[in-house]
């Protein structure tokens, strides 16, 4: 047998190496891959990265011995991979491309040049560190229920679902922390 539980090929050594596995892996996956994500995404050269970006998972889950076998682990971090490209598009958005030529007034160089700057990352975080701070002086259930809802875009209902509460439950704790917030930084 080959490493994970795959069938050998006919030059396949004892012992495979991880280029051999990874070989072995993409020879078998990739056309399956590619038509999963394609029908789920539309966008070729995305696919193609969350291809590439399984076989490797999976190949390195084969090396630390995570996994037995690799065939049946393939399609379960293929969905996972996909969920969370989705969330993170959920909560970034579409992302435009705009080739840096087509900036004749010169708009985007100032936007990017700005956006970066030292003072302006070093507020960022001072804030965010506030708002964690005042986050932390709630309840233990109320700040994860708010964290779930607002930063990870989750449901009120699959949050109810996961704490076994009801979803009005789940809404009063938001609202809780909402005040919270509002009276922390209406005084400032």
């Amino acid at each position: 047998m080959l490493g994970c539980g795959l069938t050998p090929m006919a030059t396949a050594p004892n012992n495979p190496s991880p280029e051999h596995l990874r070989s072995d892996l993409g020879a078998r996956f990739q056309r399956p891959l590619m038509t999963f994500f394609l029908r789920r995404i539309k966008d070729r050269a995305l696919a193609e990265d969350l291809t590439q970006d399984v076989l490797l998972k999976v190949v390195r889950a084969c090396e630390r011995g995570q996994i037995e076998r690799a065939d049946s682990y393939v399609f379960k971090v293929a969905i996972n991979l996909l969920r969370d490209h989705r969330r993170r598009a959920l909560r970034t958005g579409p992302v435009v491309f705009l080739p840096i030529e087509e900036d004749r007034d010169g708009q985007l160089e100032s936007q990017l040049v700005e956006a970066i700057s030292p003072e302006r990352v070093l507020l960022s975080e001072e804030s965010l560190a506030d708002v964690l701070r005042s986050l932390g002086e709630l309840g233990e259930l109320t700040r994860k229920i708010f964290i779930l809802f607002r930063l990870e875009n989750m449901k009120q209902k699959d949050i109810a679902a996961l704490y076994g509460i009801g979803q009005s439950t789940v809404e009063k704790h938001v609202v809780k922390a909402v005040v919270h917030l509002a009276k922390r930084y209406r005084h400032e």
